[in-house]
């Protein structure tokens, strides 16, 4: 699709959302020190119930926030959530004990809207043949974002373990003056719906989208593959730690190598593919690249090997943007925010749960006697990416329908 000044606005949007999250990722074991959550593998433990709380709090608002932009607009609430942002992280960069850090995150959580408005935004303005790739890029604006903020975070650190929040806080609130001036309302009042007592309920909406035909089929792959994709955001540090004695800089280089691959992927390699292939062949290349991409971490033992299975776990990362599209070409455009608050709040269910299971998994495995495997968390996310093929594969006959 043509890259106009709202898509280019919303992929800047996007960008500093994910230095945000990046800049924080190689201080996350220095920072659970900090505010003394003990060993590597209890901060680990209290790093994942931290995202958790996060997760837990877009599941419960997601919907609501999507139903809202549907009701009211898009422009307001997303100005509205970088707003929030802006003000969780100068909670987290001042924030001297673990409670205060988990209160910021539930904060975060709560404005979760920047990244659901924001896929709304775009289905607003796209057609359905280009939404696969629109999402994609949408990825590969968080694949930089990922370059640059891991290596921010890194270097920031070697300041002071609070640089990072304070820098994310600085380009969040420049992000809002950004908006104000720029942003126009993609959603015309016309194709509004009103905001009603039973868009307060995340449970109900979430039931409501699964009733929508040919629309539980992606929605259960996007859960079940967020879930097994959790191994990443929330133990790459810690293992990285524990297999190979990496710091917070050499964490952030590799996280910055892999934001770069997929910037690659998701903004080069995705829309060739979907023009080639079509969206259901590239999906399927994306879910098992996701399969091979864990096998191999699970059994790395030297950096060569990573470097070898980056790239193939980049190309996985195709698979969120394509799901969403199928999804979204599901609705019209008066459903888009509700569908795309589902789609938060199942990636968020998956989000409290993925860390809660895999930092257990992963404690276990590298406490227990006899039994140090460190790369086995990596094993059981694989298997829960292969559990989902069938479902994938039942995505064709979905399609066909569509189509029909």
């Amino acid at each position: 699709m043509r890259l106009s000044g709202p898509f280019l606005f919303i992929l800047a949007t996007l960008l500093i959302d994910a230095i945000g999250i990046g800049i924080v990722f190689p201080i996350m074991p220095d920072l659970m020190d900090r505010v003394g959550a003990g060993s590597t593998a209890q901060g680990a433990f209290w790093g994942g119930i931290m995202m958790s709380a996060y997760a837990a709090a877009m599941f419960l608002f997601g919907p609501i926030i999507g139903s809202l932009s549907d009701a009211y607009g898009r422009r307001p609430v997303l100005i509205a959530a970088l707003v929030t942002l802006t003000i969780d992280y100068v909670i987290m960069a001042m924030a001297e004990t673990y409670w205060v850090l988990l209160v910021g995150r539930i904060v975060a959580g709560m404005a979760g809207a920047t990244y659901i408005t924001a896929t709304a935004y775009i289905a607003d303005i796209s057609k359905p043949e280009e939404r696969g790739a629109a999402f994609g890029m949408i990825g590969a604006a968080f694949g930089i974002g990922f370059v640059l903020g891991p290596a921010l975070g890194g270097l920031a650190s070697g300041w002071h373990i609070t640089a990072p929040f304070w820098i994310a806080a600085a380009l969040s609130a420049l992000n809002v003056l950004f908006g104000i001036y720029v942003l126009p309302e993609s959603l015309k009042p016309e194709k509004r719906r009103p905001f009603g007592k039973r868009d307060l309920n995340p449970f109900g909406s979430i039931a409501r989208a699964f009733k929508i035909a040919g629309l539980a089929i992606p929605l259960i792959c996007i859960f079940i593959f967020e879930f097994a994709n959790m191994v990443y955001a929330t133990l790459w540090s810690f293992w990285g730690r524990e297999v190979f004695g990496w710091d917070g800089f050499t964490i952030g280089i590799t996280l910055s190598a892999y934001g770069v691959l997929i910037a690659v992927v998701q903004a080069g390699v995705l829309p060739q593919l979907t023009k080639r292939l079509g969206d259901y062949k590239t999906l399927n290349i994306a879910i098992f690249a996701a399969i091979i991409g864990m096998v191999g971490f699970g059994f790395a033992n030297t950096v060569w090997v990573v470097a070898i299975f980056l790239p193939i776990a980049a190309l996985s990362d195709m698979a969120p943007p394509l799901l969403t599209a199928f999804a979204a070409n599901r609705v019209g455009e008066d459903l888009q925010g509700l569908v795309q608050g589902v789609i938060a709040s199942l990636s968020s269910v998956a989000a409290v749960l993925g860390p809660l299971v895999l930092t257990i998994a992963f404690e276990r495995s590298v406490n227990a006697e006899g039994s140090y495997f460190p790369g086995a968390v990596f094993l059981v996310a694989a298997m829960l990416i292969a559990a989902i093929v069938p479902l994938v594969w039942r995505l064709r006959a979905v399609e066909r329908e569509a189509e029909a």
